[in-house]
């Protein structure tokens, strides 16, 4: 894309009614605009962040047999009443009529319509296990929303959803997704903590939240540091084995991590002072196990082997899609603006022209941008130095390729790390592969 023509509006100022980091720098470096009260339109580079962030998540979940599916945003009600939770969501569900006087919802969350859906299809436990998820905007009607898509009322979400024919099987599925979570973060390039949540009056150990670490976190956390030494993305782990996903599942949980909410201070103290870790994180994702909660409420049985009915094991597995965009600010940035991980950043490198018109400049900056339209942002405005390098960095690319006239003349770049400040005087080969090399390594950023 070139800047001279793209839809990326930056801005120089701090907009007054942004509080945090992420919703400062989202709508200085162009990626948002509000259109009502937590409600944004997400513009050209924005969206490519959330694109980006949406493979990944999706990616993992075919890497563990999960299939898309496409479940709209508009629910009726009745899904709702024969699960008994029309009436006790409460006020944060938006409830619509249309011109027939039905009753429908905007869907906050699609326990309802998934069950529905499996029970129009499956009839027979030959045909489980069943892993079937989407990403799709919700929407709920948040009295005050506040910190951007922190905490929007309209946000976008993978939510995944597991039927088996038993507890066992249950527990496998909510291993293989576990699997899956901390792989689709460490490929994100942020460190989510699992952490164990309450699981209410269903009770057991299967629910988790994953939470990454940031100074403007909802939740207080306390940790062992082994649970951010770990490689998720070279662990062995045999998707079909049950005791191989039990091995590593109890590799993960034998580590304290809790919320402040769930902190134990005698198990606390069990763990080694130089490997306590303790801070504020950012729930983007969560996993719970909760039975036959739906499938039994809302009727929905198989026949099993001995030719019985009986109502298929559930669990529900959540990723805050477009929070994760300002989760990995919160994370990643400092006084110049964003650091973007190589994996979901919106263009890979910035071609920086310090002198617009200059005929060998212009030539260099032009051969680059060939090699990768898609993945650079080609700042060809007639603008002062200053001003680009100051909008490089607010929008966080993970590489500058700058380019001047003494080195135009050599051949030469001088290419930027923006995360660490190192600068490089390379050829434009060299710079081109060390630039378009990093796609590999980011599916290895830890």
């Amino acid at each position: 894309m070139r800047l001279s023509s793209g839809f990326l509006p930056t801005l120089k100022e701090v907009p007054a009614e942004a509080q945090i980091a992420s919703h400062r720098l989202m709508l200085r470096a162009g990626l948002v605009r509000q259109t009502s009260a937590g409600i944004y339109a997400w513009l050209p580079a924005g969206l490519r962040v959330l694109r980006n962030i949406e493979q990944i998540v999706r990616e993992e979940q075919n890497a563990i047999g999960a299939q898309e599916v496409l479940m709209p945003t508009v629910q009726s009600s009745e899904l709702w009443k024969r699960s008994g939770r029309y009436d006790a969501y409460g006020p944060e569900m938006l409830r619509i009529r249309d011109r027939q006087d039905r009753e429908l919802l905007y869907g906050p969350t699609n326990e309802e319509m998934i069950t529905d859906l499996f029970g129009q299809v499956i009839k027979s436990y030959r045909e489980l296990p069943q892993a079937l998820y989407h990403v799709q905007w919700k929407f709920r009607d948040e009295l005050r929303p506040r910190f951007g898509v922190m905490r929007g009322r309209e946000f976008f979400m993978k939510d995944a959803y597991s039927f088996d024919a038993s507890y066992d099987d249950a527990v496998a599925a909510y291993r293989r997704m576990m699997l899956a979570y901390l792989r689709t973060f460490q490929r994100l390039g942020v460190r989510a903590v699992p952490m164990k949540a309450d699981t209410g009056p269903i009770g057991g150990d299967l629910s988790h939240e994953f939470l990454v670490l940031a100074p403007t976190g909802e939740s207080g956390v306390f940790f062992d540091a082994a649970l951010e030494e770990q490689d998720w993305l070279h662990e062995s782990v045999d998707i079909a084995d049950h005791s191989s996903l039990e091995s590593f599942f109890s590799g993960v949980t034998k580590f304290y991590a809790a919320t402040d909410e769930m902190h134990d201070e005698k198990a606390w103290e069990d763990v080694p002072a130089d490997r306590r870790r303790e801070g504020r994180g950012i729930e983007v994702g969560h996993i719970f196990y909760f039975g036959t909660k739906y499938t039994e409420s809302m009727g929905i049985s198989v026949s099993g082997a001995d030719g019985n009915q009986f109502f298929p094991e559930m669990g529900s597995y959540g990723i805050g899609v477009s929070r994760l965009v300002g989760a990995i600010i919160e994370a990643s940035h400092d006084e110049a603006g964003i650091i973007w991980p190589d994996s979901v950043a919106p263009f890979r490198a910035a071609i920086l022209s310090l002198k617009p018109g200059d005929e060998a400049v212009d030539a260099l900056c032009e051969k680059l941008y060939a090699a990768a339209p898609d993945s650079f942002l080609y700042d060809d405005r007639s603008e002062r130095a200053g001003v680009k390098f100051n909008d490089a960095d607010l929008m966080g690319h993970p590489w500058q390729m700058i380019v001047g006239p003494r080195g135009a003349k050599e051949g030469k770049v001088e290419l930027k790390r923006r995360a660490t400040g190192e600068r490089f005087e390379l050829s434009v080969e060299e710079a081109l592969a060390k630039v378009l090399g990093a796609d590999a390594a980011g599916k290895d950023a830890a």
